[in-house]
């Protein structure tokens, strides 16, 4: 499972702590999933995406994400 939580925390400046008490987990859980050592229950990834009011495949997949560079490169040669 591979998630862009760090991604979406860092954009709008939350802390782990924060997400946590948001979703009603430890922020160590928080710690977890982001380097993927965790997967989250379907109920945990639905609380995740609602929190940041993205769609839960925006935040999770069950493949690697493209990375940003490389996204960046392709909208720039459209």
């Amino acid at each position: 499972m591979h998630n862009r939580i760090a991604l979406f925390r860092n954009d709008r400046a939350i802390s782990r702590r924060e997400l946590a008490e948001a979703v009603g987990v430890n922020p160590q859980t928080i710690g977890y999933l982001e380097r993927g050592d965790y997967k989250p229950s379907l109920e945990l990834g639905l609380k995740i995406a609602a929190y940041f009011d993205a769609p839960v495949e925006l935040v999770f997949s069950l493949s690697p994400f493209p990375s940003l560079t490389d996204a960046l490169r392709r909208d720039g040669d459209a």
